[in-house]
């Protein structure tokens, strides 16, 4: 089938960055909690005329393309999509038959990551990226742009642990942005908010208080089982679990700052009996006001 595509390799004005596949091997053996996942290879294509792959027995990276100009289009098994300018394709790690190209009269413009480890199908199937979900759209943003120039340039100044662990943690951030969209863009120099976020900023606004879910759910005007089912669904906690997390952060500040005792920190934090304050603290930090305000004198 590949003879019906004319094929192109080399593009005016792009970049490419493959790997050795013996240094990755070697550095996430060393360093496997740094490694789960990492970059195999990275490039920009412009204009891509002619830009064709087949992969007939899949593809074991995940491959990331995002299309900010002109057309292409991709084959998974026996699904065929098209890609358009400010959409991406995120294909996971799979045996599965893969082929993609730019379209000939509007060739694409992509920037692409492909990445992989030992932890690749735990990433997958813990963020539910499927083989066959289709592109998605994604409003530009610079941002992803920048951190895609930024991992590139890691690279390019060679294969230092640091250069490459500096990558791999940009490369979190980079996928963060078109798999959590909503969590980076501003709009109007506000961010975009929803019933989660004005919630969780309701209780930052409150935590001298004790908001009950009544208290939430009544702020947005729904029953508490539903807020509730609404709220664990973003975030994975429920609302008052949540809240208290929030109150333990700012107490580890406040301890941190060594601002007052910790019965005063207590008090400001909605709590009365400071007993329970700390039997919270330790449960949820694993370990007690009094310890954490020791150890807090070793950091920084």
């Amino acid at each position: 089938m590949s003879n019906v595509f004319r094929r192109r390799d080399g593009f005016d004005g792009e970049k490419l960055i493959s790997l050795p596949p013996g240094i990755l091997k070697d550095v996430a053996q060393r360093n496997p909690a740094l490694f789960q996942i990492y970059i195999t290879h990275i490039g920009y294509f412009p204009k891509a005329l002619f830009h064709y792959r087949e992969r007939r027995k899949g593809c074991e990276d995940n491959i990331l393309i995002y299309c900010i100009q002109g057309k292409g289009h991709y084959v998974i098994g026996d699904k065929k999509f098209e890609v358009s300018a400010n959409q991406f394709i995120l294909l996971p790690a799979t045996d599965q038959y893969i082929r993609y190209w730019a379209d000939h009269d509007d060739p694409w413009t992509i920037y692409w990551v492909h990445f992989t480890g030992a932890g690749i199908d735990n990433f997958n199937q813990s963020l539910q990226i499927a083989p066959q979900k289709g592109p998605v759209d994604i409003l530009f943003n610079e941002k992803t742009l920048d951190i895609w120039h930024r991992i590139y340039q890691s690279l390019e100044m060679g294969y230092s642990l640091e250069n490459l662990a500096n990558a791999t943690m940009c490369l979190h951030y980079f996928t963060a942005m078109f798999l959590f969209p909503e969590k980076h863009l501003t709009t109007e120099g506000t961010e975009k908010t929803d019933l989660i976020t004005e919630t969780i900023t309701h209780m930052r606004l409150n935590l001298d208080q004790k908001l009950s879910v009544e208290d939430m759910a009544r702020q947005h005007q729904l029953s508490c089982s539903h807020f509730s089912m609404l709220f664990r669904k973003g975030t994975g906690m429920a609302p008052v679990d949540y809240f208290i997390h929030l109150k333990m952060q700012k107490a580890c500040q406040l301890i941190y700052a060594n601002e007052g005792k910790i019965k005063e920190i207590a008090m400001s934090l909605g709590y009365d009996d400071p007993f329970y304050f700390s039997r919270v603290f330790k449960k949820n930090m694993g370990q007690s006001p009094e310890q954490y305000k020791l150890t807090a004198k070793k950091l920084g």
